[in-house]
């Protein structure tokens, strides 16, 4: 069977006043031999490559090193889903992941350490924060455009973009 290649990723990041951040990864692949087609008609093999996938992602956020306000945070997978979009060759990779830090009125730091690597797809991540909340400033990976009348932040990155291993974001809550 052929292997999925990745085509194109989403992340969304909601800010929760609570300091809970709820995050969304929307990984797509093209899937030329409909592995996941295949996969997603048994449950048995739907529930070990779920299995699998939270493993793996849990290993990698477990090498990032994320602090809200320079205190530590620990993102956790809390569910993935998989299946096709659509097309019995386009299947998709859902993973849901949580953590959480103490937000304080004023200014909010957000800081997310990783490996250097290059983006080996495109992708484009979105930040929505509370609706006392405005954006302030970022160093990301890419040019951003603030959205959402100032409570939010978008940016993409294309394949071959060098990492740097280091984002950061901040934010005034009101």
């Amino acid at each position: 069977m052929s292997e999925l290649q990745p085509i194109y990723g989403y992340g969304f990041f909601h800010v929760h006043d609570s300091g809970l951040v709820d995050q969304t990864i929307v990984f797509l692949y093209s899937d030329p031999g409909r592995l996941y087609l295949e996969i997603s008609k048994d449950p048995v093999k739907r529930g070990r490559e779920i299995e699998l996938l939270a493993r793996n992602m849990q290993y990698f956020l477990d090498e990032e090193r994320v602090y809200i306000n320079n205190k530590r945070v620990y993102p956790v997978v809390k569910d993935v889903d998989i299946g096709v979009a659509g097309l019995e060759s386009l299947a998709y990779i859902v993973f849901k992941i949580v953590f959480k830090g103490e937000l304080r009125k004023g200014l909010n730091h957000y800081l997310n350490e990783y490996e250097e690597e290059t983006a080996e797809y495109d992708y484009t991540v979105y930040w929505v924060f509370p609706e006392n909340a405005r954006f302030v400033r970022a160093s990301l990976n890419a040019p951003y455009e603030v959205v959402l009348e100032g409570r939010g932040v978008k940016f993409t990155v294309a394949r071959g973009t060098r990492l740097p291993g280091r984002e950061e974001i901040v934010f005034d809550l009101r």
